[in-house]
């Protein structure tokens, strides 16, 4: 049995391990990529906002 509590110690302190280094790799790349590419799609979606108003204005003016 001793041998068990051995393993399942080194699993345990491994998982820690590898968690720790998971949750880094998730702040330092995932999180800052998504808010990038977050940003960048509503810069977009902004201008065809933008677009879409001129459109509805022009066009409104234009059948007055």
């Amino acid at each position: 049995m001793t041998d068990f509590n051995r393993k399942v110690e080194e699993t345990a302190e491994r998982l820690e391990k590898e968690t720790a280094e998971f949750i880094k790799y998730l702040n330092d790349e995932v999180v800052p990529a998504v808010r990038q590419h977050s940003t960048k799609a509503l810069r977009i979606a902004a201008d065809k906002l933008t677009h879409m108003a001129d459109y509805m204005e022009k066009h409104a003016a234009s059948s007055k």
